[in-house]
């Protein structure tokens, strides 16, 4: 059985099979007028989830010689294209998935000792009638190609996981390096060489290492921009489907937009997306990967100022971004700019080049951002964050005394708030003390509703757990006017019009202090009511 060649289309049957399947093959008539051409390395990196291995899976079947691929192919996109019928089967494919190899426990060269013993075998094995003379895997592929006439495709899936797995093994990551650019670099049997990743090459070569690559990456993803992930399209097609709720689903999984023409173009997190509609429940489904991991670490070491930036992205501002940094890796960090970078890269934040910013891209991120910020340990905005879960929740709980309490102990305690001198910055102080909510709910300031604007409204991301909140703020008037303005303006028509029986949380807080006291020094009182619509 082989281990890299020519493993057949069976991987991609399974897509096919399974219950979401989106059409994504039109790429491959993109790859198609790439083969033998000065382009035709191309390394495709993105975050984890957004259909990368599944891609790989579709090009090794449809190019895979010793498989007939036609009924897979037949009936979808791709068949429509000119290069379709000159390129389906005609090539002998070698697909390596290399974090299989090169992982936490396993050092960078002896996972490539096996991967170079394994294709070895490979070779031995489906060309027996070739006289090899123990020779090494590249003298193989020449004789086989000499032989035989067929170019190669290249596979390599994960091509960065010894970077990633095995951060500090810089003599194996030479090996490595060494090893890719003798495989492929100046090669006349190759006919197309597809890497997939999650950060760039030009993070960890040098300038001559694998530079005949063209990079495809988030911050510039050229024309692979629809093949990865769901576009806007597919997503609501499958909301429609499914009886989803498309609404729903971009404010938990969509974010990431790239500019294009005529319009920008939105790309949600396949895996979430598919996850989220086949169990029919709106969460957070990505914690669980490697990349969390460096997130956490990024994220402990609060280095170049990184939570106040956080802190900000967490309640929905943006960051001007415009230097972005052009080459660093999970190890080296210079500067503020080279983790956001790395941020950005990994999914945890999205670029707008349109603004020249970052930015949380949705619910689902901002969750998880604010999950792994709770488990820090004693930091200051790990206080904040866990300070900010305890008002939420007392506010829930109608403890109006808890709830001054612990608005003023956030007030006092985050400086960059301290200063204000009417309502605008008293919302931005309550936005700030109900920061954990932002995992829990869409929180829009000034929200339209009934017959004038909420100071801040709370619509849940899950009704069946959650109660719609509206806060409404006053500075030296009192708790229960802010309830009466609530009420005679009828901010509760928002909810009521969207046809739900609920309960929903009024919150009247005001802030008083006496003329010429410190503003820090005032005091505030909180009036809590629910209404049922």
């Amino acid at each position: 059985m082989s281990n890299f060649l020519n493993l057949g289309n069976g991987k991609f049957q399974e897509s096919i099979d399974s219950q979401i399947y989106v059409d994504k093959t039109w790429f491959i008539d993109k790859t198609n007028r790439l083969l033998s051409t000065r382009q035709k390395f191309a390394c495709v990196t993105r975050p984890r989830r957004f259909g990368k291995s599944m891609a790989a899976d579709m090009l090794e079947a449809f190019y895979c010689r010793t498989c007939d691929s036609h009924t897979q192919f037949d009936n979808l996109e791709v068949a429509k294209s000119d290069t379709y019928v000159k390129h389906i089967n005609k090539y002998n494919v070698i697909h390596i998935n290399v974090v299989e190899y090169i992982n936490k426990n396993t050092d960078t060269r002896t996972g490539l000792s096996e991967i170079e013993s394994n294709l070895i075998d490979d070779f031995n094995e489906a060309y027996p009638d070739i006289a090899f003379k123990k020779e090494s895997v590249i003298p193989m592929i020449k004789k086989i190609y000499s032989e035989t006439k067929a170019k190669f495709v290249f596979v390599i899936d994960e091509w960065d996981s010894p970077f990633r797995e095995q951060k500090n093994d810089k003599d194996g990551h030479d090996d490595y390096l060494v090893f890719l650019r003798s495989l492929l670099k100046d090669q006349e049997y190759v006919a197309l060489a597809y890497m997939t990743g999650i950060l760039p090459i030009k993070k960890f070569c040098t300038d001559s290492s694998l530079n005949m690559f063209w990079e495809y990456s988030m911050l510039d993803p050229g024309f692979t921009k629809p093949y990865f992930g769901f576009t806007q399209y597919e997503t609501k097609k499958l909301c429609d489907d499914w009886g989803r709720s498309y609404a729903e689903f971009k404010d938990w999984y969509d974010g990431y937009v790239f500019t294009s023409d005529p319009e920008d173009l939105h790309v949600c997190n396949s895996d979430s997306v598919i996850s989220a509609i086949e169990k029919g429940t709106l969460k957070n489904y990505w914690s669980n990967t490697e990349s969390y991991e460096n997130l956490t670490q990024y994220i402990r070491d609060d280095r170049f100022g990184l939570h106040d930036v956080l802190q900000g992205l967490i309640e929905g501002k943006e960051y001007s971004f415009e230097n972005v940094a052009p080459s660093n890796d999970i190890v080296t960090i210079e500067s503020l700019e080279d983790i956001l970078t790395i941020l950005i890269h990994l999914g945890y934040l999205a670029y707008y080049d349109g603004t020249k910013s970052v930015y949380i891209p949705n619910h689902e991120v901002r969750a998880n951002f604010i999950d792994t910020i709770r488990k820090m340990g004693d930091t200051p905005l790990t206080r904040l964050m866990n300070d900010s879960k305890t008002l939420l929740e007392a506010t829930k709980a109608g403890d109006e005394e808890k709830v001054c309490e612990l608005i003023k102990k956030i007030h006092t305690e985050n400086t960059s708030v301290r200063r204000y001198k009417d309502e605008g910055t008293l919302s931005s102080i309550a936005r700030l003390a109900y920061i954990y909510a932002m995992s829990k709910y869409k929180v829009l300031p000034e929200a339209q509703t009934g017959e004038g604007y909420a100071d801040l409204l709370f619509d849940p991301l899950n009704y069946g757990v959650d109660k719609p909140l509206i806060i409404e703020l006053e500075s030296n008037r009192s708790a229960e006017t802010a309830i009466k303005q609530i009420r005679d303006r009828d901010y509760v028509a928002r909810f009521r019009k969207q046809g739900r029986k609920t309960e929903v949380l009024l919150i009247g807080i005001n802030y008083q202090t006496d003329e010429g006291e410190s503003r820090l020094n005032g005091v505030f009182t909180c009036k809590i009511e629910t209404e049922t619509v």
